[in-house]
């Protein structure tokens, strides 16, 4: 199958073979964590370069800042079953129930280990369901949040992170050819449980580049966003998620800005928590709390100077981020690039460094 992008108004047009997606972690590839490919796009002045993970200490220069996610990922699948015992996985967006006391969850139909999307017209969610889980636990569906998402109250016997831990597995979708640990789904910098799904863009990081990152002088500082529940059939806008910007790296990342450094977020989770935290001046103050914050070219983003991300699929809203980091000719270039070189997509695939300016 032909890799084609177009270029036009709107977001990016393009086909991603289904041989281009990652299958299996790198580790199981023959590779290390960090021995992926890395795209380096610079948008002042217009260039690409083509790299290995590994690259990033001598890409980077000293005084610059990389902020990472440190949330960790929950094995959010769950075995439910429906009242007349048809089995379903539930996708579960986060241990944090809302305000209200409400998780949102996803229901999906388990198919060899992974889970196919219900169509809302075959969906069998609606008001009042209540869904048996293991250990006597029960969900009861109460309104929904989108055609996919609803709203659901959990009865549970443990505390939600612990009965994930004794029931769930980590979330998985059908490109992915089998099973793989939670361990596999965790970064580096995974301290904060709390992610339904892997906040991938840290996972080629290893305890070598960081060590060398540091040596070069490149500075490190931790957010907090767990990760909701993504669909790969349906390319939803954001919904809200629980951050957190903790006082250091909010000064830390000031400093360096006023100093003439570049903040590099990584991960489009990452750009979401500093986003939330910034003035219209770019200037971040520690903020923590759910935030519905959705980034786009319109908009622009305040608090960072590039990105480091996985690849995207060409509807989705994350690519609207993107372009308000990169601005949309370096976006299609890249894409093009990553298409044309054979670049592997999804969690466990290829990364792309966006550069606002050198």
């Amino acid at each position: 199958m032909a890799a084609t992008l177009e270029t036009g108004p709107g977001s990016p047009e393009f086909t991603v073979p289904a041989e281009l997606s990652a299958r299996a972690p790198a580790e199981a590839r023959g590779l290390s964590r960090d021995g992926i490919r890395m795209l380096v796009g610079h948008r002042d002045p217009l260039a690409t370069e083509h790299r290995r993970f590994t690259d990033l200490p001598e890409v980077l220069e000293p005084g610059d800042l990389l902020v990472v996610n440190n949330s960790a990922t929950l094995p959010a699948a769950l075995p439910g079953r429906l009242p007349d015992g048809t089995p379903v996985t539930v996708h579960l967006s986060s241990a944090r129930p809302d305000r209200r006391g409400h998780h949102l969850v996803e229901l999906r139909r388990p198919t060899g280990g992974a889970a196919e999307y219900f169509p809302p017209e075959l969906s069998p969610a609606r008001a009042g369901l209540v869904l048996a889980l293991p250990a006597g636990g029960r969900a009861e569906l109460t309104v929904a949040h989108t055609p996919r998402l609803w709203y659901a109250r959990l009865s549970l016997p443990t505390p939600t992170a612990a009965y994930l831990a004794g029931y769930g597995k980590p979330i998985r979708y059908g490109y992915v050819d089998q099973e793989w640990p939670i361990s596999a789904y965790q970064t580096v910098f995974a301290s904060e449980p709390g992610s339904s799904e892997m906040p991938s863009a840290a996972r080629p990081f290893s305890a070598e580049v960081v060590a060398r990152l540091a040596g070069r002088g490149v500075l490190i500082a931790p957010v907090t966003l767990h990760t909701g529940v993504a669909s790969p059939e349906l390319h939803e806008p954001p919904y809200p998620e629980w951050y957190r910007v903790p006082a250091p790296t909010a000064a830390l990342v000031n400093h360096v800005r006023q100093h003439g450094g570049r903040v590099i977020a990584v991960g489009t989770t990452a750009v979401r928590a500093l986003e939330s935290a910034a003035a219209p001046d770019g200037r971040l103050r520690p903020a923590e709390g759910w935030t519905d914050l959705v980034v786009t070219p319109a908009r622009g983003v305040r608090s960072i100077d590039g990105l480091l991300t996985g690849w995207h699929e060409p509807q989705a809203s994350h690519l609207h981020l993107l372009e308000a980091v990169a601005g949309r000719e370096l976006l299609d270039r890249c894409y093009a690039e990553a298409l044309q070189s054979r670049y592997l997509w999804h969690e466990f695939g290829d990364v792309n460094l966006l550069l606002a300016h050198r």
